[in-house]
């Protein structure tokens, strides 16, 4: 399975770097490599895409993915996520648009990092405190409910020991966070 799912990847950041489409992995894949591993089937990433490159990224995808050009378009003019999805192995990966401040903060914080799930290759992977304010944010819109996601926020927070709270607490503040940061704080006793 992890070398299906590292041949799937590599060929969408390959089409990706042909087009210099800035991107980043976040979710959990982000969460795993910057705190506790877990599985997951799925690849989230935020990428600089316009509505221009929509067709040539799909072209540029072929045949082997699912990968419509007028729902690209239609999800970037609205600033929501859209997918591909690896045709022969069903995996599917998330895009999120760069369509706002904290979009582009991440894609500028984020460093290349050796995933085990890509057998070890080194992929832009968002930076610990963005992956943290992202999740906070996703189990805001959430309900609040997800467990899943919130033993991620806290492992985060208990892993990375130098995490820039002046950054987090700005951050938090601008993404209507700053009660679920103090609250996974406690948590996770920090």
């Amino acid at each position: 399975m992890a070398q299906e799912l590292a041949t799937a990847f590599r060929l969408l950041a390959a089409a990706l770097e042909r087009l210099h489409i800035s991107y980043a992995i976040g979710g959990s894949i982000a969460s795993s490599a910057r705190s506790i591993a877990r599985l997951t089937q799925d690849v989230d990433l935020v990428a600089r895409i316009g509505t221009n490159q929509a067709d040539r990224l799909a072209r540029e995808l072929g045949s082997l993915w699912y990968a419509d050009a007028e729902q690209m378009r239609a999800a970037i003019q609205a600033g929501r996520s859209f997918n591909f999805i690896y045709l022969p192995m069903s995996y599917k990966m998330d895009i999120f648009p760069a369509t706002e401040e904290f979009h582009q903060i991440q894609l500028e914080r984020a460093t290349r990092v050796a995933l085990e799930v890509f057998e070890n290759e080194a992929y832009p992977v968002t930076s610990a405190e963005d992956i943290l304010l992202a999740k906070l944010r996703w189990y805001r819109m959430g309900g609040e409910v997800s467990e899943r996601q919130w033993t991620d926020i806290t492992n985060i927070l208990a892993i990375n020991q130098n995490l820039d709270f002046e950054y987090l607490n700005l951050w938090a503040a601008k993404l209507e966070v700053t009660d679920l940061l103090e609250k996974a704080r406690v948590d996770a006793d920090i």
